[in-house]
């Protein structure tokens, strides 16, 4: 398959970035290695949309009606990435190889970095940053699994992931190096994973550098919820400020 024929794929959905097999997720490093080499032999081209200019080298989307996505202007999603039908944009960004599953919202200045892939019915709010992870290849992209509530401002980058029907309180830090720590027993669950069923929050734990002692950035579980149980806002909400957080 030719680099053309890759991009306009990944456009279509008929190919992805990565995917989960049989519970693990698997990156696609030819459809990474094609979105690069597509970047070096195109040339840079003025766009008009309306009374606006732009100048890029990726084309945006097109034919919304038809593929069932409601685009808030300005909200821009280059070409190569995909939209599910039910998909709704508000004034954001989505760039080529990133994947947004049915029903999802974008909420007002969130980022979709590139490759990453958001799963169906999950909420970025406003001023999510979704990081891109182009390189190297086989470097995995950040996922957001189905069901999500991502709270305002949180920042999720470096391949980090979010596991299925997960909040993340307002303002969390996610990276592939940041601890996420189970609040009841101070166990530390992972790096850059939140597990499946949580409701966690921004935090620090303290580190010491030398003589000083510093706090740094981690994510703390506070909730498991009963695998099935679907987020209720106002019950979200009570249990996050009980902690000193928002969504």
């Amino acid at each position: 398959m030719s680099v053309d024929e890759t991009i306009a794929a990944l456009d279509r959905g008929e190919l992805r970035v990565a995917e989960k097999h049989d519970g693990e997720w698997r990156v696609n490093e030819k459809a990474k290695a094609a979105i690069l080499e597509y970047f070096r032999v195109r040339k840079l081209e003025p766009i008009d949309v309306g009374p606006f200019e732009y100048l890029d080298k990726i084309p945006l989307k097109r034919d919304h009606a038809e593929r069932g996505v409601r685009v808030v202007p300005p909200a821009t999603a280059r070409y190569g990435s995909f939209l599910s039908p039910g998909v709704v944009l508000m004034p954001s960004y989505v760039n080529i190889g990133a994947r947004v599953g049915h029903n999802t919202m974008v909420d007002t200045w969130a980022t979709v970095g590139s490759c990453a892939q958001i799963g169906s019915n999950v909420h970025l709010s406003g001023g999510v940053g979704i990081g891109g992870v182009l390189e190297p290849p086989q470097a995995a992209p950040v996922i957001v699994e189905d069901d999500c509530y991502i709270g305002s401002r949180c920042i999720v980058a470096e391949g980090a992931r979010v596991g299925r029907n997960t909040v993340l309180g307002a303002g969390c830090i996610l990276t592939g190096s940041v601890p996420v720590i189970d609040a009841p027993t101070g166990a530390e669950v992972g790096r850059g994973s939140v597990p499946p069923n949580s409701v966690a929050v921004s935090a620090t734990r303290p580190r010491r550098f030398g003589s000083h002692e510093y706090g740094m950035p981690c994510v703390l579980v506070i909730k498991h919820l009963v695998e099935g149980q679907r987020h209720d806002k106002n019950v979200l909400n009570d249990i996050l400020r009980e902690h000193g957080a928002s969504l």
